[in-house]
């Protein structure tokens, strides 16, 4: 249930519909999952874990503020675990692989609905990492990748975001496809940091 409510409350923060700021209600949220208080608080560690609310004394839970600096944080942690995810799972990559990665970034080319873009977008980055192996490592990128969502979606119309992304994914899957692993985490990890320093400059702009 607390993962549940988790998930429930993280799409309406990284989709806009709970705004920066606002407060999470721990009544209303039990009502509305007809849970007892305790899933609810867990979900709360839950999101704050992930930089998706804030808890302040005698003011409650509320919603984390969009600022430049966490966008680069979380770009900079990003950037790292998932270059480090490449390097293990590059050995271990099969045909099946390579397969579903190119698949994912096919599907991001040409899509004008950021909603879309972004799922896929999310593919592309599980299909290159996920063969490492490390659960643990996995489960610490896809919370990033939703706070990074979240930074997408709050910015994205005056990003020119598009055909530089697709052209640096293509990049990394070829130094992927031909063993080069110094190369694919490279690239991969600029990709990372460029889009985050492009998305914390289009929030500073706003």
């Amino acid at each position: 249930m607390a993962g549940q409510i988790a998930r429930a409350l993280a799409g309406q923060i990284v989709a806009g519909a709970l705004k920066p700021g606002e407060r999470l209600l721990q009544d209303q949220i039990a009502q509305a999952f007809r849970a007892s208080h305790v899933p609810v608080r867990e979900a709360f560690r839950r999101l704050e874990a992930q930089g998706l609310v804030v808890t302040e004394p005698r003011r409650g839970v509320r919603v984390a503020r969009l600022d430049p600096a966490d966008v680069l944080e979380v770009a900079e942690i990003r950037a790292a675990l998932e270059a480090l995810a490449l390097r293990h799972a590059l050995p271990k990559f099969q045909p099946a692989d390579i397969a579903r990665a190119r698949s994912a970034m096919e599907s991001c080319i040409g899509k004008v609905e950021i909603v879309e873009w972004e799922v896929a977008n999310r593919r592309f980055h599980e299909a290159i990492t996920l063969p490492c192996g490390l659960p643990r490592l996995s489960a610490s990128i896809a919370d990033l990748h939703s706070a990074s969502a979240r930074h997408l979606f709050a910015t994205w119309q005056t990003l020119g975001w598009q055909p530089r992304s697709d052209a640096e994914h293509a990049a990394i899957l070829e130094a992927i496809e031909a063993g080069q692993v110094e190369r694919g985490c490279g690239l991969l990890a600029r990709h990372i940091l460029d889009a985050g320093r492009a998305l914390a400059t289009a929030l500073q702009g706003q």
